[in-house]
């Protein structure tokens, strides 16, 4: 049958020669899915930014479907939409801020930390003093009674399997 290559963005196989995957990956269905599938790890500043610079779509505000879909060039947010973006936005630029700012290690928060570890590590020393001793193995309930297994299943005895004479060393 031959090979076979499967495309991650547009979800579908096809045989795989240079001819067929030329023409798949400068299609338009390809090129869309592609897209898309960038579109999801954009930044909200960048897509606040380009959706402000963008007209309404009429058919989508009148209709809440456009033919073009995330091909279209108008925007299809609302006023309260491009609102919860623009507020995400500040909430990513203050959080970045304030890290910027916590870089310097307050006096004191490592020896704080120290103390929160040495604490957990008492607690879980005391819960459990000493670990428990491996239980033997036994047999599922339901299995028939060892006498009645054959030799090749049944446990070893204490000691060891017994070596017989002719097998042990001189």
């Amino acid at each position: 049958m031959g090979k076979r290559y499967f495309c991650d963005y547009c979800d579908r196989s096809f045989q795989d020669n240079l001819h067929n995957r030329k023409k798949h990956l400068n299609g338009v269905q390809h090129l869309r899915a592609k897209r898309v599938w960038y579109d999801l790890f954009r930044d909200a500043a960048a897509i606040l930014q380009e959706e402000q610079t963008k007209k309404p779509c009429r058919k989508f505000l009148q209709t809440g479907q456009c033919d073009f879909g995330s091909n279209c060039r108008f925007s299809h947010m609302t006023e309260q939409d491009l609102e919860k973006l623009s507020a995400q936005v500040q909430g990513e630029q203050r959080s970045k801020e304030l890290q910027q700012e916590g870089a310097d290690v307050s006096p004191g928060t490592i020896e704080d930390w120290l103390e929160k570890r040495a604490k957990r590590l008492s607690t879980a020393q005391s819960n459990s003093a000493l670990p428990e001793k491996p239980a033997p193995f036994q047999y599922p309930p339901g299995w028939p009674p060892v006498q009645d297994l054959p030799p090749s299943l049944q446990a070893p005895p204490p000691g060891g399997w017994p070596v017989p004479p002719s097998l042990q060393w001189g």
